[in-house]
């Protein structure tokens, strides 16, 4: 319909509907996320039984590793896509997909070659590990490029298939790596069921991943796509030294401890890190339809991941030793004293998310580059410092506190870009 001035105007759905549709997308991340949290809950507790501490170290490192490239990708590739083509797949959002995924294809072959030079050159134990690491980056980072492209056209279900192929290619591979028994054996069968799932993402679009595009889709999106590659890298750059450093102060086995204690808070974590795949597209969606809400959405939204995580932390604190010693073995013993720290952690970080999500949501790049360059300094200050106090357990304390003091800043950055906004919304009196 038209207003009296004959502006255009779209009739709004009505409220009922749309909360429904919000829940539907919100159930549909939630599978998604499960789907994703019993993957890799159950390849960490599988691989810490196998191995033992000290492998379990060294498979943590190519984990980490592969963390810091995830970023990478997700900083380039699809968090521009998930900001600026979110709604209904039409057109410009296939042609944004193909380029979007072919970027982040061409990232894991470019960084998968370094990686894969770098192991053969290391040997020893680590090396191998890297080496098959490196083989399989294209195939990891494209499955991920699938499920940002999935739940920025709302097609959460999609994304939810696609991580459950992937789990169920695993049950096999693993099994597998499991008689070979080394660590490189459970990387590759780790990447390789990734591939799979990779595979099929492209039959579930029937979009073809354009790596001829990368280079226009980078120099489209590099007003964002810098600062949120500089942002993401800081993230996971961030836990790759404090690994690094402290499998230098305390032992391979401390990473091995640390990486024990948060495969018990899984759930919460792998929330965490696929966060923006649910909750940006969202806050983009309440950011045009209802802006006044962001604010308290953003606030539900971490504040409902912090006592979760709390929750889960307090009944893992209650758990009896037999069952942790079921679920992972000699890895129990070094991981049970880190439950709290880490627990306390996880609080801070879901807190800070929602905050993050707002200001994702808003483009406000600097601001949230600003929050996580703070964040990632605080956590290998604090980390490492920690190891250097107080070893294992000084380290998880450190982080602890860090990332509590850097969801602080996030929302302040959040308060400071909502008050903005909404100075520059209202229009100036002029006075005749």
């Amino acid at each position: 319909m038209t207003t009296g001035e004959g502006t255009p105007q779209t009739t709004a759905p009505p409220a009922g509907s749309a909360k429904r549709a919000l829940l539907g997308r919100l159930s549909w991340g939630l599978a998604d996320q499960a789907a994703s949290s019993i993957s890799n809950f159950a390849v960490g507790i599988y691989v810490a039984r196998s191995l033992g501490v000290t492998a379990f170290g060294v498979f943590s490192l190519a984990w980490v590793t592969y963390g810091v490239v995830l970023n990478v990708s997700r900083g380039l590739a699809t968090d521009p896509l998930v900001v600026r083509f979110s709604g209904p797949p039409d057109a410009s959002w296939r042609g944004a997909v193909a380029r979007s995924t072919g970027t982040a294809l061409g990232v894991g072959t470019v960084i998968g070659a370094v990686c894969l030079v770098a192991g053969l050159a290391l040997g020893g134990r680590v090396g191998p590990a890297f080496a098959c690491l490196g083989v399989l980056l294209p195939g990891l980072l494209l499955q991920d490029a699938w499920r940002f492209s999935f739940f920025a056209a709302g097609a959460g279900r999609k994304a939810f298939v696609n991580d459950v192929v992937w789990g169920v290619a695993l049950v096999p591979a693993m099994v597998v790596a499991a008689r070979v028994g080394s660590v490189a054996a459970f990387v590759l069968a780790w990447g390789a069921s990734a591939a799979v799932a990779a595979a099929y993402g492209w039959v579930q679009s029937g979009i073809a991943p354009r790596v001829a595009g990368a280079r226009g889709w980078l120099r489209e999106q590099r007003d964002l796509g810098y600062r949120y590659l500089v942002e993401n890298v800081s993230l996971s750059g961030a836990s790759q030294l404090r690994a690094y450093g402290l499998g230098a102060i305390a032992g391979v086995g401390a990473v091995g401890a640390v990486r024990g204690a948060e495969l018990l808070l899984g759930p919460f974590l792998a929330v965490l890190m696929g966060l923006s795949l649910v909750t940006v597209p969202e806050a983009a969606r309440v950011l045009r339809q209802a802006p006044h809400r962001l604010g308290t959405f953003c606030l539900m939204l971490g504040g409902g991941q912090a006592a979760g995580a709390l929750l889960w932390g307090g009944a893992l604190l209650l758990m009896p030793d037999r069952l942790g010693e079921l679920a992972l073995g000699d890895v129990w013993h070094s991981a049970s004293l880190l439950v709290l720290p880490i627990t306390l952690g996880v609080a801070g970080a879901g807190l800070g998310t929602g905050a993050a999500a707002g200001l994702r949501a808003l483009g406000a790049a600097r601001r949230s580059l600003r929050c996580q360059l703070f964040a990632s300094a605080g956590y290998v200050g604090g980390g490492l410092g920690g190891a250097v106090a107080a070893g294992t357990v000084g380290s998880a304390w450190g982080v602890a506190a860090a990332t509590v003091s850097g969801s602080a800043v996030w929302w302040l950055q959040l308060r400071s870009a909502l008050r903005e906004r909404h100075h520059n919304s209202v229009p100036e009196v002029r006075t005749p």
